[in-house]
């Protein structure tokens, strides 16, 4: 099973109670609900990590979703794709964990961009991880929709009609959004290397 078994059930739980000590008939809509996160939760997982989202807040988040999905699943008129509004969702979920990041100055990291090979020689080791922090500060710093795009593409090597497909959008504007990410993140990343310089450069 893929990384999205490690989400709780604890989200539909609840959104059940609630819906029955609101007076609404529950049998109803679970079965709807139950369908969407067992064809979707992975792909939810993976739109919010896609977005920034990780390390402790990902199972929250994730939860958070599926509340949402709970809340407006009556209102889903089909005229965007189930995998696009839902996209539409994580995004939200993400700009606000993005937010409260920001404010309380966290810098969010991936406990599993810390594992390293127990062979591997220390000294490298340690470069790979700075160098995977930085790449994460500068993801971080893009705009969210062109952070999921350019996560796709480059890092999940998903193509870019397939992209369109998932996230509900013309196969136009994800090439616009990817030349722009890329365009971005390049620049972030020279800016990063000149201050790296400068500061090895300081302490000789």
């Amino acid at each position: 099973m893929g990384s999205g078994a490690r989400v709780s059930w604890s989200w539909f739980e609840s959104a059940t109670w609630f819906a029955g000590a609101a007076g609404e008939d529950a049998s109803t809509p679970a079965p709807e609900l139950a369908a969407v996160h067992a064809r979707h939760a992975e792909f939810v997982f993976a739109c919010l990590q896609r977005l920034g989202v990780r390390g402790a807040a990902l199972e929250d988040a994730h939860q958070e979703v599926f509340l949402v999905v709970h809340r407006r699943l009556a209102s889903y008129d089909g005229r965007a794709s189930m995998t696009a509004w839902l996209f539409g969702i994580c995004r939200r979920v993400a700009a606000a964990h993005r937010r409260r990041a920001h404010v309380r100055h966290e810098i969010p990291v991936d406990p599993e961009w810390d594992i390293e090979d127990i062979d591997a020689d220390p000294e490298q080791a340690l470069a790979r991880g700075q160098e995977r922090r930085e790449v994460e500060r500068v993801l971080d710093m893009l705009d969210l929709d062109k952070r999921a795009v350019l996560v796709m593409y480059e890092i999940e090597g998903i193509e870019c009609d397939r992209i369109a497909v998932l996230l509900g959008i013309p196969v136009g504007t994800v090439y616009s959004r990817l030349h722009a990410a890329r365009r971005d993140f390049e620049k972030a990343m020279t800016r990063a290397a000149a201050r790296a310089a400068g500061g090895k450069a300081g302490r000789r």
